[in-house]
């Protein structure tokens, strides 16, 4: 009897404690990194939805310029807020073996070039890495920023394109008088990393 007596006391003081635990929402994405996007199908969708200006990250995995802009310029906490708000992100690795269709054209590998055919377009046949595209809302204008770019150096492209300042402003002008924002930290280190 006192057994049963205390699975009832435990079940009426675990029951609500499980309850609250399965009502609780999951926690929001982490806010100390930039929510890359690698499907190109989710990009479509959430442009469809919500359309923004796109931020590709074109790479390769032997890239180590691109693995150095990882760490460093890509993890910068006000280059994350920023890009998160006002782009989708997305990771694009250009040797991808996949197939797909973007506004209704399909990119594949190409062994010609050693890459995707997305990344050859969108680089216009420029194959350097990493390379970063800006694109507009309506997936139009692409424009390549070819090589690693400090914090200092994306945060002027990024508020170009962003703040929209490009309506008004030619580039030139824009990067001239522009006075970065954004923690960049120490100097830059230009040695090349291991890898590259």
């Amino acid at each position: 009897m006192k057994r049963v007596l205390l699975f009832i006391v435990a079940a009426v003081i675990i029951s609500p404690v499980m309850m609250a635990k399965k009502k609780t929402p999951p926690p929001p994405p982490e806010a100390n990194e930039i929510h890359w996007i690698t499907s190109i199908d989710e990009l479509q969708a959430k442009m469809q939805k919500e359309p923004k200006k796109v931020y590709v990250d074109i790479y390769t995995g032997w890239c180590g310029w691109c693995k150095k802009m990882d760490a460093s310029t890509f993890s910068n906490p006000a280059l994350i807020k920023y890009m998160n708000r006002n782009f989708y992100a997305v990771k694009f690795d250009a040797e991808r073996q996949d197939a797909f269709v973007f506004q209704g054209k399909e990119y594949h590998f190409e062994a010609q070039y050693k890459a995707h055919t997305w990344a050859v377009e969108l680089m216009k046949g420029q194959m350097g890495y990493p390379t970063g595209i800006v694109m507009m809302e309506n997936f139009q204008n692409p424009t390549p920023l070819s090589g690693y770019l400090t914090v200092a150096q994306l945060e002027t492209v990024l508020t170009y394109f962003g703040d929209n300042a490009y309506k008004h402003q030619n580039g030139t002008d824009y990067q001239k008088n522009y006075k970065p924002r954004w923690d960049n930290g120490a100097a830059p280190d230009n040695t090349p990393p291991a890898g590259h």
